[in-house]
């Protein structure tokens, strides 16, 4: 399997990992369709998101999209 590797690659493991895990919060007002279908949309920081997604779908998920925060000139 490749292994990516970047600039700041060894800053930003070390970010993610002392990262804490956050609790996602169900917002009904936002939601729509069956709540049974599996699907999920999380808004927030990409970092966030996946640590909190991490302990209940890690090795389940088929695809994430990440809507890159593009002209922030910084990897987190």
């Amino acid at each position: 399997m490749p292994l990516l590797h970047w600039l700041t690659r060894d800053l930003d493991i070390h970010t993610a990992t002392h990262t804490p895990y956050r609790l996602l919060e169900h917002v009904a007002e936002h939601s729509h369709g069956e709540p049974d279908t599996g699907n999920m949309l999380v808004q927030g920081d990409n970092l966030d998101a996946l640590k909190a997604l991490l302990p209940y779908y890690a090795g389940k998920v088929k695809c994430i999209f990440i809507d890159p925060p593009y002209n922030t000139r910084s990897a987190f």
